[in-house]
């Protein structure tokens, strides 16, 4: 069974693109490892709808940022306005 499933995350509508989900937790500190992994907790994937398995598309975003975007959506944003934000 899938961690969506288990959570009912399925069954939520996306957000159309551009419209910002509420917060529903604090920030998550966390460590880069030496490998450079992070590991990012299963209620933050939750949030934002993705889940074990999902393919994202991960880019740098200026000065200590780093983002994650579901691939099917990054892409759809680049063939829509020529960027991936």
């Amino acid at each position: 069974m899938r961690f969506s499933r288990r959570l009912g995350a399925a069954s939520r509508p996306r957000p159309p693109a551009g419209i910002l989900r509420p917060v529903l937790r604090e920030p998550v500190e966390l460590t880069i490892g030496s490998g450079g992994q992070v590991a990012l907790p299963l209620g933050l994937l939750a949030e934002a709808g993705l889940d074990a398995g999902s393919q994202v598309l991960a880019y740098g975003d200026g000065d200590g940022r780093v983002v994650l975007r579901r691939q099917e959506d990054a892409v759809q944003a680049l063939v829509d306005n020529g960027t991936l934000s």
